[in-house]
């Protein structure tokens, strides 16, 4: 059995992970330890969850420590690009508690915080620098600073660097970089402008893979739940019913919806916070800390701020909307069932977001089951209630007197769970940009013709003046 002793590495780094109680390496550290420490290039592929930080970090301290010298000043030794706040924090701090015995210095750099303590920290130089792309092209472009002395870079979270626009970043800071360098890749999938990247960047990389491009974690139950848009906040409330829904991550596309959605289960009951690019950073750390405390029972999120999520524990997550990038579907559910747990992820379908779900089984080479509710006796408890989370049946004539656009005619369908959201506003389909929607463009669905709210608020067209944007 493969231990890390075996893989090469010092006692320093022996002593701090038996401290923090890790004996076997998982897959992708037991292939890529070695070959850093030999200073090959790595083109990785691993999702998240299967300790790929720990896969560079250990290496990259023990290659340092062998060749100590001073850092450069206004400079790194080592660069490691990350997509969000979040998880530049966590791989500084997981570079700290790997290093505790080495000596080395570690700084991490991002936006939404005061210039000042970051310009001081580079003026001397570190061994280790962490930071997103935005904020790092700030000092360069201040000239506080310089990378003309790195000797490792590491990109992380490659393909999610991608949908966040950081590629045009990236590349305008590896030209300050120098050419004699190690790099070091990873990323969950492979889209072709990341691979392109890869070309430019890396050298001779030794490929690295573990698991088949795009799949998902085996260990993940997963479920889809075809609903009426306008049912899902009924059924999210039925979900959260369910006692084995102890730690639950909530997906929507945009920020509003994300706070919409936190307030809505606060009112039944449950604990929620909510996470998105118009918090500030104290507000995302101190949200974070309370659903990995268990302060909160949910925690509600869009893609860009739910990538620096690492949280043990998590048992379910669950899509509220779809994805409009095929491959954030492996982030979103890979929260969940991490360091070898089982877990549950849970989709809700709306009848416009049949392209998204096909573009998903597409990318991940899987057909996700539907979940029949009706003979699971697990969550819920109304044969109505069943019934309502079915997707139609087929084209239905429409009686004239139904102004709802919905459901039988004359009757109102309520689902079960309705009553928690009482006069609750119906959304809206996906529609054109909107400044609360984090992440990719909107998706290409195909769009019925938008009616005409009771409120009169509400114009034909893509003007943001008055739109809802979608929960």
């Amino acid at each position: 059995m493969t231990d890390f002793a075996s893989l090469g590495l010092v006692k320093p780094l022996l002593s701090a992970l038996l401290a923090e109680g890790y004996t076997s390496p998982t897959p992708i550290q037991a292939q890529s330890i070695p070959l850093v420490l030999e200073g090959r290039d790595i083109m990785g592929i691993a999702q998240t969850g299967t300790g790929k930080t720990a896969a560079f970090a250990l290496p990259i301290l023990q290659r340092l420590a062998e060749t100590r010298k001073a850092a450069p000043r206004r400079g790194c030794r080592c660069l490691v690009l990350s997509p969000t706040r979040e998880l530049a924090t966590q791989i500084a701090e997981s570079f700290r508690t790997y290093g505790k015995n080495m000596g080395l210095s570690v700084t991490v750099v991002f936006g939404g915080v005061k210039y000042g303590p970051q310009v001081r920290a580079l003026a001397a130089g570190v061994d280790i620098l962490v930071s997103t792309p935005g904020r790092l092209i700030d000092h360069i472009n201040e000239k506080v600073a310089n990378l003309s002395e790195t000797e490792i870079f590491v990109l992380d979270e490659a393909d999610q660097m991608l949908d966040m626009g950081f590629v045009v970043p990236i590349r305008r800071i590896a030209k300050t970089l120098p050419q004699q360098r190690q790099n070091l890749f990873f990323s969950a999938t492979m889209p072709t402008e990341i691979g392109k990247l890869a070309g430019e960047l890396l050298k001779n990389p030794a490929k690295v893979s573990v698991t088949p491009q795009a799949t998902t974690v085996e260990k993940i139950d997963q479920k889809i739940l075809f609903i009426e848009a306008g049912r899902k906040r009924a059924l999210l409330a039925e979900l959260m019913d369910d006692g084995a829904m102890k730690r639950v991550l909530i997906f929507t596309r945009t920020k509003r919806g994300a706070d919409r959605v936190a307030k809505q289960l606060g009112t039944i009951g449950v604990e929620a916070a909510a996470i998105h690019g118009d918090k500030s950073q104290g507000q995302r750390e101190r949200s974070l800390a309370a659903f990995k405390a268990g302060e909160v029972r949910a925690l509600v999120a869009t893609d860009i701020a739910a990538r620096g999520i690492d949280v043990d524990g998590v048992s379910h997550v669950i899509q509220y909307e779809l994805p409009n990038v095929p491959e954030a579907y492996v982030h979103r559910i890979g929260r969940t069932a991490r360091a070898g747990a089982n877990g549950s992820a849970i989709s809700l379908v709306a009848d416009d977001e049949r392209n998204l779900l096909r573009d998903i089984q597409k990318v991940t080479r899987q057909t996700i089951p539907s979940w029949d509710r009706r003979n699971d006796r697990g969550l819920g408890s109304s044969e109505a209630a069943f019934k309502a989370a079915e997707p139609p049946a087929g084209p239905r004539e429409r009686d004239p007197r139904d102004t709802r656009g919905r459901g039988q005619p004359g009757k109102r369908q309520d689902h079960a769970a309705g009553k928690h959201f009482a006069n609750a506003p119906r959304p809206q389909r996906p529609g054109g940009y909107d400044p609360a929607v984090e992440g990719s463009a909107p998706a290409a669905v195909n769009r019925k013709p938008r009616r005409r709210s009771r409120g009169g608020g509400q114009g034909q067209g893509g003007g943001q003046g008055g739109q809802r944007a979608s929960v």
